[in-house]
């Protein structure tokens, strides 16, 4: 069975979770959903949902704060659920390796936490706060943004859940924060002023460095280019293939696998170029860097984003592009 229907049926079912769907094509009734947005152009406005299954065990699951109330009422009781909790979901020895970090990561260094260790587990970030464990994940789909923390020491869990791209991240971290903060009795730290002030400065350091790229850009579009010697298909052994093609006589990048990637792409510096896609519902334009052979012919791509605030989960700088004969 697929992991959707894997999800719906071991899962979301047995735990009643009525309102909570494993993909967006499971929804009938599409009236009383949110809908995800962006602000990236200057003004905020819908887009289109995310519905491609290939992030299910990612960002695939639509659910709500009483169904999220839920999942984590069965995470607080390792695993038991239903009525004197006599139904198991999984097992207490699961849960605990669930909950057991596999991936070492650095401890949380603001001092007012007296945090010791940090690192993930399957599908969580565990850490200490003030003597109590911490288990925590967010999610995140373009204009679709959510955090789950846990304190299981006080049987405490909370969800946010928002409908939003830009700032997303530091309304939940403050509000999330602020939360956690009156559990763990400590004194208010002015999260949501902290939170924008960070964010100002982020936006504010993004947008001058993608503003001097593209205006390199419109100051060498006299330059010429010899379009033939970059033409071709690229090949990344995860990521698949893409193809630079000329279009209207200026080269254009496709992804086969990702065809929201696709856009003009404009001579920036030495063998390197700047992307601009087509899709703009984030600030996730990026260069693409030629390696070429003794010729001149590009043998092999390596990329990166060209803002220094873009989207963690734009990973071009791992993609490796090599030429393949077609």
């Amino acid at each position: 069975m697929s992991y959707e229907a894997f999800v719906q049926k071991r899962i979301i079912e047995p735990l009643q979770m009525n309102n909570s769907f494993a993909g967006q094509s499971r929804i009938t009734d599409k009236s009383n959903v949110a809908v995800p947005h962006s602000s990236e152009s200057g003004t905020i406005k819908t887009i289109a949902p995310f519905e491609d299954q290939i992030n299910g065990a990612a960002g695939g699951i639509i659910s709500n704060a009483a169904d999220m109330a839920k999942w984590m009422i069965v995470r607080l009781n390792k695993g038991k659920y239903g009525a004197d909790l006599k139904s198991t979901l999984f097992s207490e020895k699961n849960y605990r390796e669930m909950w057991r970090i596999h991936t070492v990561e650095e401890a949380n260094p603001n001092p007012r936490y007296n945090s010791h260790f940090s690192g993930y587990g399957l599908g969580w970030e565990i850490g200490d706060e003030k003597g109590n464990l911490k288990v925590s994940h967010t999610g995140g789909l373009p204009g679709m943004l959510s955090i789950v923390v846990m304190y299981p020491d006080q049987n405490l869990g909370f969800v946010i859940l928002t409908n939003t791209q830009n700032g997303g991240a530091g309304l939940f971290s403050a509000v999330a924060n602020t939360i956690s903060d009156s559990y763990l009795g400590l004194d208010d730290f002015g999260w949501t002023d902290k939170m924008v002030g960070w964010m100002k400065e982020d936006k504010n350091s993004g947008e001058d460095v993608t503003k001097k790229v593209w205006e390199k850009v419109a100051a060498s579009k006299n330059i010429k280019v010899k379009n033939e010697d970059f033409i071709g298909v690229y090949k990344d052994n995860w990521f698949g293939e893409i193809e630079v093609f000329e279009k209207n006589k200026q080269l254009w990048f496709k992804s086969y696998r990702s065809p929201k990637l696709n856009g003009p792409m404009a001579f920036y510096n030495a063998n390197t170029f700047a992307i601009k896609w087509e899709y703009q519902a984030m600030d996730c334009d990026a260069f693409a860097m030629f390696s070429l052979d003794e010729t001149g012919k590009a043998q092999s791509i390596k990329m990166k984003g060209i803002s220094p605030s873009i989207d963690f989960s734009f990973d071009f700088q791992d993609l490796d592009l090599v030429r393949v004969q077609k």
